[in-house]
């Protein structure tokens, strides 16, 4: 068997150690002779999974007892539609707030505005985001029920290195492709959420961090699994959950904590990013996409100075198992994702390749 360095932006790699575990346990899990995807979700064994995903959340991410945790079904774009169900009528204007910092920022925006009025407050759509946009203090208002951010740009390379302040108006962050890679002041923000594909477990699953007392605020005609109370009454189980789901992100979770907890990685997230941001800032021959200041540790983001030799890189990139580089259509070139399971054997692996094709083409 032949594993590559998997650099896909998501569905993207999970820990080797998390899929051999996975792998052994999947017959028979917990000597139940039964498989985890074949037992209930109302089944003591599947209580303890979804009790201990909840404190290693708990502890890794340092969450207060003040807020809510659910696993919420149809991945971080169906939160696009549940954030303002569930938040735009907690004052009667009928307002958010939106930054814009990349597609899908865009996205959660234009969906948002089915539900209520919004107001883009700050935008880089301008120079095809590259950077984070500067957000005026005084544009966020009373009238508006939250400030939603994309807090990490996965097709741009870009992120927040600081969080906007929005005192007492909710702050709600997408952090699909971020969380638990740095750490947080979870009390920073009223709503966090993330689809699992990137650094938490399998798609199609979002993981939703909400202060309890936003939970009062949905839409009268919200359906009944978009509405956060329902899933925080219910233990995320109203009905049969993504269970493999939540199963392997409690895996990654326990794998974390292995790791010595966020702190370490975020650590070892900077060591790999830098290692690639160097080699390109120090060459002529690759460029990067992002504003270095608003560069992202989680994607790497860069073009070849001649872009007719891209299709070579890739294929030959490919051949020494470096996988799913090719950048996004939106901005082309190359991109590099690099979540925390992603070792740094792969980035030193690049880095390596980045040189010897340099070496060779000039």
């Amino acid at each position: 068997m032949t594993r590559v360095f998997n650099f896909g932006a998501g569905p993207a790699m999970l820990p080797t150690a998390v899929m051999e575990r996975a792998q052994q346990e999947f017959l028979d899990y917990n000597g139940v002779g039964a498989s985890i995807i074949e037992i209930s979700h109302r089944s003591k064994e599947f209580d303890t999974i979804i009790n201990e995903a909840d404190e290693l959340l708990v502890e890794l991410a340092n969450i207060p007892d003040n807020y809510k945790i659910l696993y919420v079904h149809g991945g971080a774009q169906m939160q696009f539609s549940a954030i303002p169900l569930n938040l735009i009528n907690r004052v009667s204007a009928r307002k958010a707030a939106y930054v814009e910092s990349g597609n899908f920022a865009k996205l959660a925006n234009k969906e948002a505005a089915r539900y209520g009025s919004i107001d883009i407050i700050a935008s880089s759509e301008d120079t095809n985001y590259d950077r984070i946009p500067a957000i005026d203090a005084a544009s966020i208002t009373d009238e508006h029920s939250y400030l939603h951010i994309t807090s990490n740009n996965t097709i741009y390379g870009t992120r927040f290195q600081q969080f906007p302040e929005s005192r007492d108006i909710p702050l709600v962050a997408d952090m699909t492709s971020e969380f638990l890679s740095r750490k947080l002041d979870i009390n920073q923000f009223g709503v966090i959420f993330a689809g699992l594909q990137k650094n938490l477990g399998p798609s199609g699953l979002a993981l939703v961090v909400i202060r309890e007392d936003l939970l009062e605020h949905a839409l009268p005609d919200t359906p009944n699994l978009l509405n956060y109370k329902t899933y925080a009454d219910k233990h995320s189980l109203a009905n049969t959950n993504n269970t493999f789901a939540i199963y392997m992100m409690k895996l990654v979770l326990e794998w974390l904590k292995e790791q010595g907890g966020v702190a370490a990685l975020e650590q070892q997230n900077a060591v790999k990013a830098n290692l690639l941001y160097d080699l390109i800032d120090q060459s002529d021959f690759y460029l990067g996409t992002a504003q270095a200041e608003y560069r992202s540790t989680m994607n790497v983001t860069f073009h070849l100075a001649n872009n007719d030799l891209l299709d070579d890189f890739l294929a030959q990139a490919l051949d020494n198992g470096l996988y799913a580089l090719k950048g996004h259509r939106n901005v082309g070139g190359v991109r590099a994702s690099i979540y925390n399971a992603m070792p740094l054997a792969g980035c030193e692996a690049l880095a390596a390749f980045m040189q010897e094709f340099e070496r060779s083409n000039t």
